[in-house]
């Protein structure tokens, strides 16, 4: 089969590395793979595995990207792809719009993902509208059945994300090489307990509760590094120098570390003692978290969303009630002194799983 799966770039995160990830499982089938989207850092990697980019500026929240509407039609009428696979709002309804002026039996079978909790209005509805709606969690499932209702609950099937258990083996440790880059570039680090928050840098990854943390376990007589691991957008800059004064405010210049974006997570992740997801607003999945966990490394989060899900099965140890400092406090203590360790990963969020859950649904489709 010929698969199209369209979203707004090729940069780094969950959408995009899915994307990334299914086109060459595809290949690999021996399926043909192509990606719609205004390109990014991933293209090159795309094109590598054999799955080919088609450049457009699909990416925009705005009017104008409507004018993209006519482009993609005559590129699906070049292209003839069996599925059109929408991950993004924007890009969706281009792909929908480009869709209806044609004729019905040239038409590509539709599909999308449902990467997140949207805001519930017309615009995110595009996401509930494919012939097979993919929902990347069950709270993202639940999500989708309560704010659209008039999507059949047979044409949901629940895929979770997943991850490589080979790339993230249990108790992995980096090579010598990692190693010393590593202690060059952070000394300080050495002999700390790390707390690693990963993710973007945003008012919504709970940064400033990792910062609440980091300054209680100094007062509690047993300290920690707190290390912030992840890409700032030109438009986050303000809130990275507000995050940047208020560690100088509260005395923790030597207990907090700004990595930046780092293409190495893997080995981060193992050194870490404690990995945290403090998200104010639920994860649609938490791929981060999962992949700490296989690792073997303890994640404590807020019990919400799709890492709650990950730890109810997991790690319940980890769990946190969402904003509850107190017991993040607590339950972080507990997990630093009885070193609680994390249980396997199940068979239903390996990469493997994923894809073959993917192909499946497309299959699917294409025999109704």
């Amino acid at each position: 089969m010929k698969v199209l799966q369209i979203l707004p770039e090729m940069n780094a995160g969950g959408v995009e590395r899915g994307t990334l990830e299914v086109g060459k499982f595809l290949v690999q089938q021996g399926h043909s793979a192509a990606v719609v989207s205004h390109g990014g850092r991933l293209v090159p990697q795309l094109e590598a595995l054999g799955i080919r980019h088609l450049a457009m500026p699909v990416h925009r929240k705005s009017p104008w990207s409507l004018l993209q509407i006519r482009p993609l039609r005559a590129l699906l009428q070049a292209e003839t792809p069996d599925i059109l696979h929408i991950r993004s709002r924007v890009p969706g309804w281009i792909a929908w719009l480009a869709l209806r002026k044609l004729a019905p039996n040239k038409r590509p079978r539709f599909v999308s993902t449902v990467h997140g909790f949207y805001s519930v209005n017309a615009y995110s509805a595009i996401m509930a509208r494919g012939e097979r709606v993919i929902a990347v969690s069950n709270c993202i499932r639940d999500y989708i059945t309560t704010n659209y209702p008039r999507t059949p609950q047979d044409r949901i099937r629940v895929i979770p994300r997943g991850i490589d258990p080979w790339e993230f083996l249990r108790g992995y440790q980096p090579d010598a090489a990692w190693t010393k880059a590593w202690r060059n570039d952070f000394p300080h680090l050495a002999g700390q307990r790390i707390l690693t928050l990963p993710g973007r840098i945003t008012r919504l990854k709970g940064h400033e509760d990792l910062l609440q943390l980091i300054g209680s376990l100094q007062r509690e007589g047993m300290p920690a590094h707190g290390l912030i691991v992840g890409d700032v957008h030109p438009r986050k800059r303000e809130y990275l120098g507000e995050l940047q004064a208020r560690v100088m405010e509260l005395g923790l210049t030597q207990h907090v570390t700004f990595t930046g974006h780092r293409s190495d997570i893997r080995e981060i992740l193992s050194v870490s003692d404690v990995v945290l997801s403090l998200s104010t607003q639920p994860e649609a999945f938490g791929r981060t978290s999962l992949e700490a966990l296989a690792l073997g490394r303890p994640v404590v989060a807020y019990d919400q969303g799709g890492v709650g899900e990950q730890l109810n099965r997991i790690f319940t140890a980890g769990r946190i009630p969402v904003g509850d400092r107190a017991a993040l406090l607590r339950v972080t203590q507990r997990v630093l002194q009885e070193q609680l360790v994390p249980g396997e990963v199940p068979g239903d969020y390996t990469l493997s799983a994923m894809c073959a859950g993917t192909l499946e649904t497309y299959q699917e489709l294409l025999r109704t």
